[in-house]
């Protein structure tokens, strides 16, 4: 989970609590504070769906399954423990479903304003301690040239990812397994993310020390600077 998620979620149950002692505060009659906050809780059970938004997905709760457990619950007890005392409760439950939809939307529209997918400066943010190493026999030996790599990050190019003709020029140019050359032969290895972002990547290195190839759980992305950032090994 990422900051501005972890954050937006502290808010929420804030907001929950304080909705609580408000009905809390106006109620005659006031229930043990265990069985308040218990109720709330399962009132917040729910048939969902799952709604694409982003690239990601979010819940939105259709049924009180919650409301009615506690509903089939308190009916049937006596006076003072009756569905009318801990309805409230159980509803605030439900509908906080709906508080904790909006805020994911929001943490989401956040996400993607503070650290952009565009970006490389999200995926790569920290190479004090950065390296490369091989991941194909066709790699040269080269090493990283960090301060170099370092100076070129806020003028990397996205570019679109050309998988048809990459996967030509690399599987069709020789019919000799061992003789191929791995367009991205490098890894990077070493970096941090932007503090935040709750981005966990591999990240490879295209043979020309130019371009970068980020891939996500979900989605790649492609970077390419003016200069090599990749030197002679020693």
């Amino acid at each position: 989970m990422n900051a501005t998620a972890t954050a937006l979620n502290i808010i929420t149950w804030i907001v929950i609590l304080l909705a609580i002692r408000m009905i809390y505060r106006k109620q005659e009659w006031r229930p043990k504070l265990w069985k308040m906050l218990i109720v709330v809780f399962v009132g917040l059970f729910s048939f969902s769906i799952n709604l694409p938004f982003f690239d990601q997905q979010v819940k939105l709760a259709i049924l009180p399954l919650g409301v009615w457990i506690l509903y089939g619950l308190y009916s049937r007890k006596n006076e003072g423990e009756s569905w009318e005392k801990y309805r409230k409760y159980a509803w605030l439950g439900f509908l906080a479903n709906y508080l904790f939809l909006a805020m994911s939307i929001l943490s989401i529209l956040l996400h993607a304003g503070i650290y952009p997918k565009n970006d490389i400066g999200t995926y790569i943010s920290e190479i004090n301690g950065a390296h490369i190493i091989k991941t194909h026999p066709s790699a040269a030996n080269l090493t990283l040239d960090r301060h170099l790599l370092m100076s070129q990050i806020d003028n990397m190019k996205y570019e679109p990812i050309y998988s048809d003709e990459w996967y030509r020029e690399t599987f069709e140019t020789s019919a000799e397994e061992n003789r191929k050359d791995e367009r991205f032969p490098y890894q990077l290895t070493g970096i941090n993310s932007k503090w935040g972002s709750g981005v966990h990547s591999l990240i490879l290195v295209e043979r020309d020390g130019k371009g970068i190839l980020i891939t996500t759980g979900q989605e790649q992305f492609y970077f390419r600077s003016d200069q090599s950032f990749l030197k002679e090994g020693k």
